[in-house]
């Protein structure tokens, strides 16, 4: 039910350690005029979400107006750009900074730029960087930047002989490059090398921290080593410059829970519930893991808890709950649940509807969930296209092919709701096969047309068309030819189909 790892991966971020997302990329304090004047800028830089669309010009006008453009502005968009993935915006921000010399690079700057070119442009492009710096800035930011670019690409015996260099230069005084070599042997599979790079660490002189004994602890809970796991958290426990947090007790109760000891899996639960107040990811995970263990009286307690404690519950928040409801076949309350979420003026995500929909579905409820769609619709809110093609694969496991290729319509119809989706293939093979043996002409027309707006053109929607060509004995020479101008070429399938119809 929970994720079946509690891995840094998915729960708590990269196992790569990020160096410098969460760090001061400078000493400057920002004044009420420089806070507005990044966020106007990033006004304008934040609607640029696709990576093809240049923020330069957006920089270049800025200055262009007259406008100031103070360093710790800069750097804070930069920040704020890669917090949100957005690398390739961050590393032409932060090549604008270099190039127009807008502020002095700090060493920090340099190590930004490094990883992000590692991000952007691959780890050629981030080596050749490295070394066209001088050595003044190559302090251990730069190095362990270029270390981390080495741990991403999984590269051991390149990270491990770059490692021995930043020891040999005094750079590797901190947990950061010991926790990276962790996690690429995490990453790599090696779970039985973690422990002797903590042992390593202590034996250099370096404390490991929070972040070091939690993929250990991570280590030793995929190898189903408990006792080893819950020794290495008691020493964890008894460090005095550790803070510990919620995490770390919800990965151990996971990992009991997986191993069916839900008496010791109840134990570090309730030290979780201890440490996580006010933090609403850590409520959706202990609802999780409590419904891991069937207990829906305890996820509803926690839920109540979490609206109590945390200012608002964003749409994540109704994902959590709904999804685990759902799947524990509590319909009654999720739905319930749903109006409540509906009532509170959130951003109306068609992910949480969704979820209820799916489960209706999946549960041959399909006339309820299309109903329930068709409810939203009528109170004015338009769907993405995940939502109708949830209702039509329901349609299709039923065999109803009529209805399952209505929803499928409403589905392209609505596909600037979200021009990332995309219909599954089997989804579209099966309606298309329908549609050649008893649709109307011009309706397969109409849908191919559509369809080739969402994905490439492809054999079946030719085949399809040939099909329902023949069996209405249409001439169909412009098929075959807008076919080839497709460089789809005949094959011994559509031989097949065409000596059906003497052609």
């Amino acid at each position: 039910m929970a994720s079946s790892i509690f891995t840094i991966i998915k729960r708590y971020g990269s196992l790569t350690v990020n160096r410098f997302a969460v760090r001061p990329f400078c000493t400057e304090s920002p004044t009420g005029n420089r806070r507005r004047s990044r966020k106007n800028l990033f006004s304008r830089i934040s609607p640029l979400g696709l990576p093809s669309i240049s923020v330069v010009p957006v920089l270049d006008q800025w200055v262009q107006e007259g406008r100031s453009v103070p360093p710790y502005d800069l750097r804070t968009i930069v920040r704020e750009l890669r917090s949100r993935r957005r690398y390739k915006h961050a590393l032409e921000v932060s090549e604008w900074m270099s190039s127009k010399g807008r502020c002095p690079f700090t060493p920090a700057d340099y190590a930004v730029q490094l990883d992000l070119i590692g991000k952007v442009r691959g780890l050629d492009s981030a080596e050749s960087y490295f070394d066209s710096l001088s050595d003044e800035v190559k302090i251990h930011k730069l190095y362990g930047a270029l270390l981390n670019c080495y741990v991403r690409e999984g590269l051991i015996d390149k990270s491990l002989s770059h490692m021995q260099k930043m020891k040999e230069l005094g750079f590797a005084s901190s947990p950061l490059s010991y926790n990276d070599i962790m996690c690429l042997y995490t990453q790599s599979g090696l779970l039985d090398k973690i422990p002797d790079v903590m042992t390593e660490m202590k034996k250099d002189g370096v404390n490991p921290d929070k972040f070091s004994y939690r993929v250990c602890i991570n280590s030793y809970g995929l190898r189903s080593d408990l006792n080893r796991m819950e020794k290495l958290l008691e020493e964890m426990e008894s460090q005095s410059h550790i803070s510990l947090d919620w995490r770390t007790y919800s990965m151990v109760a996971n990992f009991y829970i997986k191993a069916g000891a839900r008496e010791k899996a109840l134990i570090f639960l309730k030290k979780c519930e201890e440490l996580v107040d006010g933090d609403a990811l850590g409520y959706n995970h202990l609802i999780s893991l409590h419904a891991s263990l069937g207990h829906k009286d305890q996820m509803m307690r926690l839920w109540d808890l979490q609206k109590a404690k945390c200012k608002k519950q964003i749409n994540r928040d109704y994902i959590t709950i709904l999804g685990l409801l759902v799947k524990l076949g509590e319909f009654e309350e999720a739905e319930v649940l749903l109006k409540g979420w509906e009532s509170s003026h959130q951003f109306y995500d068609f992910r949480v509807p969704n979820i209820l929909l799916l489960g209706y579905c999946k549960k041959g409820l399909i006339e309820k969930a299309e109903a329930m769609l068709r409810n939203i619709v009528e109170r004015g809110r338009t769907p993405t296209p995940n939502s109708w093609a949830i209702i039509a694969a329901g349609y299709l496991n039923r065999q109803n092919m009529e209805t399952a290729f209505e929803c499928m319509k409403e589905a392209l119809a609505v596909q600037a709701e979200n021009k990332l989706w995309r219909p599954k293939a089997q989804v579209m093979s099966a309606i298309l096969g329908w549609l050649a043996d008893n649709g109307d002409i011009e309706d397969v027309k109409a849908f191919v047309s559509s369809l080739r707006t969402v994905i490439p053109v492809n054999r079946d929607m030719y085949h399809a068309l040939i099909k329902a060509h023949i069996r209405v004995e249409k001439e169909l020479n412009w098929v075959l030819e807008s076919m080839k101008n497709d460089n789809i070429d005949v094959n011994e399938e559509t031989e097949k189909i065409l000596s059906s119809s003497g052609k």
